[in-house]
């Protein structure tokens, strides 16, 4: 087994982080192996934003402020406070363009990839990730309030930062479980 499938197979979503954030370097190269994803016609159908210190603050404030009017004040603290849960926040945002051979879906496909690589490449840095979305994703408020254009959609928020606490291994399924063999072809 390749030290790539090994790799993958030992990857994991980490909850618990804290600082220090990877640095401009690491960052750099991380974003460099996300633009590898499998890209139709070099469309770079995807552009990320970078929240880190104050940033943070300011970015629970606006998930907060998608809470309806009637939201106790437990469920608007949890929103304020979610982007505090790492040093920094990577947004993978979806940026498709019109284009004769490549659907949207296709373009879409190709961010959520490019945001993968950059998951990958993070934690081969020896970092922790955790990739979000929840309702907030998908929140004309938010999507607005980041600066997304006509068409754009969020991909995830991708925490990361220095991993807290090491967390047990989670349970996977086992391949005959979700693969089968299809049988127009035999």
């Amino acid at each position: 087994m390749t030290s790539v499938s090994q790799f993958l197979l030992n990857r994991s979503s980490e909850p618990r982080l804290k600082a220090p954030a990877p640095s401009p370097d690491v960052l750099e190269k991380a974003f460099s192996c996300a633009a590898r994803a499998p890209d139709h016609a070099l469309l770079r159908p995807w552009r990320y934003l970078v929240i880190e210190g104050k940033g943070r603050e300011a970015l629970g404030e606006l998930f907060a402020s998608t809470c309806p009017d009637d939201a106790d004040d437990a469920a608007i603290e949890k929103l304020r406070r979610a982007p505090l849960r790492a040093p920094m926040v990577i947004v993978g945002i979806a940026s498709p363009s019109a284009h004769p051979k490549v659907p949207e879906v296709e373009q879409i496909m190709s961010a959520a990839a490019g945001m993968s690589f950059l998951e990958l490449a993070l934690q081969d840095a020896g970092f922790g990730v955790m990739w979000r979305t929840g309702s907030v994703a998908y929140n004309p408020v938010v999507q607005e309030g980041l600066g997304l254009g006509e068409g754009e959609s969020i991909i995830g928020f991708l925490y990361t930062g220095t991993i807290a606490v090491e967390k047990p291994a989670v349970p996977r399924p086992a391949v005959a479980d979700f693969v089968k063999r299809w049988p127009g072809g035999q």
